[in-house]
């Protein structure tokens, strides 16, 4: 009897000891990153413009922790891996430009991504929106790498309205590319792409068991240009709001930023309605600078740093972001900290309570403690860019940023999208109100944002260059990055302007040699620069989809001529039923 009340009692402790564990499984945040494309440092008002008021992004920012020195690779695709990965693209293979749609190639399968180690961990993940990180094969896709859902789309752009991607330089069809996990997906055609995705996010919310805590990246379409041929396209009724703005592109695009600002409002009240918001993490940066002029460019502004998008330069690595969460011990204030996209993985994990491998050999490190705690911020080295095919560098020591060779022949190597005076939005008067009546504001309340406190807040954000008594045109100074490499000091000079590398040879020396350390253990690039014809959406019903298993045109069969033939002409309409019915390999089974 003894024994059989002891036996009792160890399956009581047991169960005791199940239940805690369980009970700190439920524990876990939920984890949310907004993953904005192509948004410049200047196009968010927390930063100090007052052309295009961002309310409900401000809020956001004010009652968590503004990350003012949050740098990200210059590129999509580079950017995307390095957030799911940790590691610089040097260390993956995708240091080399974007992902082409016919060009066979992706994030190498031997990588392990965030979703994998948050679903593993108990979390529910969820991929609303850009994906770009590869899809020539079917096990590249985002639900065979994590994510148990999907909606959105593979490439690095669509049409707004209509979610096709058109390669306007190869002789192929115009392809929707939009899925809901693996299947087409065309019941949303019509609707606003930041709509699209908005609504989705409040749908996963709003059902979302929360038994389990979930993981999920709302990564936008916005504010990337669409389809080469209409790349500006906005509600009529938000662009009709900045009538204040002349440029017509800019205009356009005041009309995708602020319906960007509307969706961050809806997404937080989601978050609050269904009671989640009081456990969440809730992460919204931009995945590169804006491009303002040349290739995709949109008219955002970087101002005052130097460059853009895919360039060395500050503007197209310091990217506009902030963090809130009721797990931060201080909260409301603007840091400093130097901080970048390889952190997240392993800073999200650390917070989330997430194990992550001893084998994964992360670049980035747990920076929760240091943006937890507002502590004083650490020194770190990191390599900006690194593309030995493109043949230029970027990498920064501390303060002191060392760039080597640029893009597009040094033609966006410049202070650009510096912007008109006179052109305040009329209710940049009532700023501090707009803050105050935000959607984000109500749902987060902090009776600590005074009016004042927004103030210096928004003044602490703001990025000026500095004084010097030196000119910067001196040719002392003078940076030609195609010739010679160059150094800076951001401390003293974060607008890039004065080089030092005529001044402090030396210094320029070490810098080399600490960037030439990275290269000895870079990897090689995964790009297959190789257009593969078969990834034509006309042989896949129209739809970007996966070719790996597609037969090429000169596959062998019965009518292996006129297969060739048909194939050859891109053939659409009942020529491509044709196709389909005598040349049954040379297009994708879907």
């Amino acid at each position: 009897m003894r024994s059989l009340r002891q036996l009792g009692f160890f399956l009581v402790v047991i169960l005791w000891i199940r239940h805690c564990q369980g009970a700190t499984e439920l524990k876990k945040p939920n984890v949310i990153i907004i993953l904005i494309d192509d948004m410049g440092f200047n196009d968010v008002s927390f930063h100090g413009s007052n052309q295009i008021l961002t309310p409900n992004i401000d809020a956001f920012a004010y009652n968590g922790i503004i990350l003012n020195r949050h740098y990200v690779p210059n590129l999509c695709t580079p950017s995307r891996a390095t957030l799911l990965t940790g590691k610089y693209p040097i260390h993956t293979g995708m240091q080399h430009f974007v992902q082409i749609p016919d060009e066979p190639w992706g994030l190498p399968l031997r990588e392990r991504v965030m979703p994998q180690f948050f679903r593993d961990a108990g979390y529910s993940t969820e991929l609303i929106g850009k994906w770009h990180l590869g899809f020539w094969r079917k096990d590249m896709t985002p639900t065979m790498r994590g994510f148990d859902h999907h909606y959105g789309y593979y490439n690095g752009y669509i049409d707004y309205y209509d979610h096709t991607h058109h390669m306007l330089n190869k002789n192929y069809t115009a392809g929707i590319d939009f899925r809901r996990d693996l299947k087409r997906w065309h019941l949303d055609n019509g609707t606003y792409a930041t709509e699209a995705f908005t609504t989705e996010a409040r749908r996963v919310i709003e059902q979302h068991d929360k038994s389990r805590p979930l993981f999920m990246v709302l990564s936008h379409l916005a504010v990337h240009t669409g389809n080469e041929d209409n790349p500006m396209q906005a509600p009529e009724e938000e662009v009709a709001k900045f009538s204040h703005i002349t440029d017509t592109k800019r205009r356009t695009y005041a009309g995708m930023i602020s319906s960007l600002d509307k969706s961050v409002g809806q997404t937080m009240r989601a978050l609050s309605d269904n009671g989640m918001l009081n456990n969440s993490i809730v992460l919204l940066y931009s995945d590169n600078g804006a491009p303002t002029l040349g290739i995709h460019s949109n008219a955002g502004s970087n101002y005052p740093y130097r460059g853009q998008k895919e360039s060395p330069w500050e503007g197209g690595i310091r990217s506009a972001g902030a963090i809130w969460s009721p797990l931060l011990e201080q909260k409301g204030y603007v840091s400093n900290q130097v901080i970048h996209a390889i952190d997240w993985l392993p800073t999200l994990a650390a917070a989330a309570g997430v194990s992550l491998p001893n084998d994964l050999q992360l670049d980035g490190v747990n920076m929760w403690p240091s943006l937890s705690g507002n502590l004083e911020p650490q020194s770190r080295r990191l390599l900006h860019a690194l593309d030995d095919i493109f043949g230029y560098s970027s990498y920064m020591r501390d303060n002191l940023k060392y760039v080597n060779g640029s893009t597009f022949e040094g033609r966006y190597d410049t202070w650009l999208g510096d912007l008109p005076a006179g052109e305040d939005d009329p209710h940049s008067a009532y700023y501090v109100q707009q803050v105050l009546s935000s959607e984000v504001q109500q749902v987060l309340g902090s009776r600590t944002l005074t009016n004042n406190r927004i103030e210096q807040l928004r003044s602490d954000a703001t990025q000026r260059c500095p004084t010097n008594e030196q000119n910067h045109t001196q040719s002392v100074y003078l940076c030609q990055p195609l010739e010679a490499p160059c150094f800076f000091n951001l401390a003293k000079d974060p607008c890039e302007r004065y080089n030092l590398a005529n001044l402090y040879p030396l210094q320029l020396q070490l810098l080399e040699q600490e960037v030439n350390q990275f290269r000895l253990n870079a990897v090689e690039s995964a790009r297959i620069p190789k257009p593969d014809a078969r990834a034509n959406p006309a042989f896949h019903g129209g739809y970007w989809e996966w070719w790996n298993n597609t037969a090429s045109c000169g596959s062998s069969n019965s009518n292996w001529s006129i297969c060739n033939w048909l194939c050859k002409q891109q053939v659409e309409g009942r020529l491509a039923d044709l196709l389909k019915r005598w040349c049954p390999n040379t297009h994708n089974q879907a």
